[in-house]
């Protein structure tokens, strides 16, 4: 009687490698954005970084949901670290813009000027006036835009709008005076066409760009120094 061999062992297929681009570069990118974003000055890079990190980890977290990406933790990771730097952020405009004003508010009023004679008609109070930067975020192109994100009260906050017909544009106003303050807007394409992002402030143009496809058109400046 023949005895039967043993079948050789098959060998486990490899695991298939993990597929979610979009949420991995979500996760490094937003993770550059935190580390930079409590140093002075070099953190103002990391307000478009973390805005860039926290849309693209919330596309491949989705993409996950559904069953077209497999790292749905890196995606969350991503999501997770780029909210934690957009909230640095916000935190240290908000204290250093509250450090200018303590400050400003500190220097000794001058002293009232000792008419002789007829008093002249007074000056305007150029104070009281309070002059004001207007800001104009525009999105041109074909389509749709599937995410809009623009910050607004001179960098303290942002806002967000999502699946935005074309063109968009949205007007704020900001006060002359505070030594830092941030404008920025970041617009991610449909998938197909072009996308054109441009930062207006009182009628003239201060920062451009463009991106096709599914790309993010970013743009940023500070305007706090115009007034001076």
């Amino acid at each position: 009687m023949t005895s039967q061999q043993p079948y050789p062992p098959v060998a486990p297929y490899p695991a298939a490698a993990p597929r979610n681009g979009l949420g991995t570069a979500g996760f490094v990118t937003g993770l550059i954005g935190l580390v930079f974003s409590p140093i002075p000055f070099i953190g103002v890079i990391a307000w478009p970084l973390v805005i860039v990190g926290l849309s693209l980890s919330i596309i491949g977290f989705a993409r996950a949901n559904h069953g077209g990406a497999t790292n749905k933790g890196l995606a969350l990771a991503g999501i997770i670290v780029s909210a934690l730097g957009l909230v640095v952020c916000i935190i240290w405009v908000a204290a250093f813009g509250k450090a200018v004003s303590d400050s400003a508010n500190s220097l000794p009023a001058a002293p009232p000027a000792v008419s002789l004679g007829t008093p002249a008609a007074a000056a305007p109070d150029k104070a009281a006036a309070s002059d004001k930067h207007t800001v104009v975020y525009k999105v041109t192109g074909t389509g749709k835009a599937s995410t809009i994100s623009y910050t607004n009260d001179g960098g303290t906050s942002t806002s967000s709008e999502s699946n935005a017909n074309l063109p968009w544009q949205k007007s704020i106003e900001l006060p002359d005076g505070p030594a830092f303050q941030l404008v920025s807007i970041i617009a991610q394409g449909s998938g197909s066409g072009s996308i054109h992002v441009s930062i207006e402030v009182d009628g003239k143009v201060l920062k451009q760009s463009d991106a096709s496809g599914y790309g993010l058109a970013t743009a940023d400046a500070d305007i706090g120094s115009l007034g001076d």
